[in-house]
């Protein structure tokens, strides 16, 4: 059945690409669109492979830009649900069916990653403290209260919600998406997934400062709507 697709936002992300990218060729039935939001090192080479959808931004636009480009894609190739999948290879290609078989069965129209309802390897104790205070931000801007608000693993039905579009260009799209699963009325519901924090992922991870930068670009976002 192949009603889905893979969305993946990239970003120089030359390192892991291909790892991420054969390992799902390998594993899932499913089109696999890749997104490269203008990298400057050879990601966008590394990533072109065989059975891969390759689309490259000519500007640098952010990562929720990147993947409403990948959702707009799907769209046009006629999928109903994607799957939101990091380029640096946090996400586990296990837990990709499982969130769309949730879709299948009409149980809800959004499923959510949860870090903490599934397993991580390797997270710092301030990186977890920090995503378990960012949930009481995400419940104060949108009223919905969930056990991981920022985790980038998700299962969405693209078709039946025409309106889901995201317009968070940069790393503030992970809290509008909560705020569109409001706005559309749309059911979800959280599943657990693995994060899997390598070397790799931390030397790239967020600063507290830009995590910040975040909060004040989301709630700009809002204000100029």
């Amino acid at each position: 059945m192949n009603d889905a697709a893979i969305v993946i936002p990239m970003y120089n992300e030359e390192a892991v690409i291909e790892n991420v990218l054969e390992e799902l060729l390998q594993k899932v039935p499913y089109d696999i669109i890749v997104v490269d939001d203008c990298s400057t090192d050879n990601s966008y080479q590394k990533a072109c492979k065989k059975g891969v959808y390759l689309i490259r931004h000519i500007v640098n636009l952010g990562q929720g830009a990147a993947i409403q480009t990948g959702i707009e894609y799907a769209r046009r190739l006629g999928k109903k649900y994607v799957v939101t999948f990091d380029s640096d290879g946090q996400h586990s290609v296990e837990d990709i069916e499982p969130f769309l078989e949730k879709l299948r069965n009409d149980e809800a129209d959004i499923v959510l990653g949860s870090r903490f309802l599934g397993k991580t390897e390797n997270m710092s104790t301030f990186k977890k403290y920090f995503l378990k205070l960012s949930r009481y931000f995400t419940y104060m801007t949108t009223g919905i209260m969930l056990s991981d608000s920022h985790n980038g693993f998700r299962a969405i039905n693209i078709k039946d919600f025409p309106n889901f579009e995201i317009k968070q260009n940069r790393m503030a799209h992970a809290s509008e998406i909560i705020d569109l699963i409001r706005k559309n009325s749309m059911r979800y519901v959280e599943m657990p997934c693995t994060i899997k924090y390598t070397d790799y992922s931390i030397q790239k991870g967020q600063s507290t400062l830009n995590a910040i930068n975040i909060v004040f670009e989301y709630l700009t976002g809002r204000l100029i709507k």
